[in-house]
């Protein structure tokens, strides 16, 4: 069985270390392709691979028409709109990814750029404190429970939303359970959003969710671009003055952003979430264990497409 590392922004090297010794302790052969420039190259790559692991590399139907071993990819991480699953589904692929191994490195990220964003983006001046302001966390996953976790030290007052989340096991973490997004938006300073881009749930972060925060909200992203409405986003800070947004996922309108709302607008230049060590090497030990599960013993814990 050849396992395949196709990545774009490579692992770091004891990242790649730990993988390979998971996957030929399985007695499997390990293949690298790394810091690739062009989609060539990995059409060519795939075609004699039986599993893959991949950050956020694109694993579309042209990627698998030419895996014709392929039997499984893991999206070390997440989130996993890179892949496309129908066509997946469609040439017998298993698809994974791994939930929970990046999440405190993208929590602590959240917090850091809330206390950067109030304290005025460390330009000087006289900033505002975390402590005793109320925090919404959208959705109460992996990562929203450990923002929650963190959130509380800093002694912040804690509620969460989440459509699939039962009420009671928000609570049950001290956190109060909001009823709907608009009741979540309504009561708190600040919102980290943490939810998937589905259909559901692209664009839906609008003018008429946010408008309803208190004076002085901030709205923190390191979820994904595509679930914000920038239009509306956009006409929203030109209507309030008070509101802040920061995110690690740069808009589309970053220029506009950046010219219109210096001082209430930040962006890292790319996705940052999950750029720790720590992280980098668990998400790919994770995925190495998980194509060693599958291909053994037919496990299927993370699977998710159908």
């Amino acid at each position: 069985m050849k396992v395949l590392i196709a990545t774009d922004k490579p692992f770091a090297k004891v990242a790649v270390d730990g993988i390979r010794k998971e996957i030929e302790a399985a007695g499997f052969e390990l293949a690298l392709l790394e810091k690739y420039t062009e989609k060539a190259q990995l059409l060519d790559a795939v075609k004699d691979a039986n599993a893959i692991i991949i950050r956020s590399d694109i694993i579309d139907a042209a990627v698998l028409d030419a895996a014709k071993e392929l039997k499984i990819v893991v999206r070390a991480g997440a989130g996993y709109d890179n892949v496309d699953l129908d066509a997946a589904t469609a040439h017998g692929v298993c698809v994974m990814n791994t939930p929970g191994q990046n999440s405190n490195a993208v929590a602590e990220l959240a917090l850091g750029m809330m206390v950067y964003a109030v304290r005025n983006f460390y330009n000087g001046t006289s900033g505002t404190e975390l402590m005793g302001k109320k925090l919404g966390i959208h959705a109460y996953g992996n990562v929203g429970r450990n923002v929650a976790r963190v959130a509380k030290g800093f002694g912040m007052e804690i509620y969460a939303y989440d459509a699939f989340c039962p009420k009671e096991v928000i609570e049950k973490d001290g956190i109060t359970a909001c009823a709907s997004a608009e009741e979540l938006y309504k009561t708190c300073n600040v919102v980290s959003l943490h939810i998937p881009a589905t259909a559901e749930t692209k664009n839906s972060i609008n003018y008429a969710l946010l408008k309803e925060m208190p004076k002085g909200a901030m709205l923190v992203n390191t979820a994904r671009k595509e679930v914000i409405n920038e239009a509306e986003l956009l006409k929203l800070m030109e209507d309030r003055a008070d509101f802040k947004y920061v995110t690690d996922i740069m808009p589309a309108a970053h220029a506009e952003f950046t010219e219109k709302y210096a001082g209430r607008y930040f962006s890292t230049p790319k996705k940052m979430g999950a750029q720790t060590a720590e992280a980098n090497i668990n998400a790919g030990i994770a995925a190495a264990q998980q194509i060693v599960g599958f291909l053994n013993d037919g496990c299927e814990k993370f699977k998710v497409n159908k």
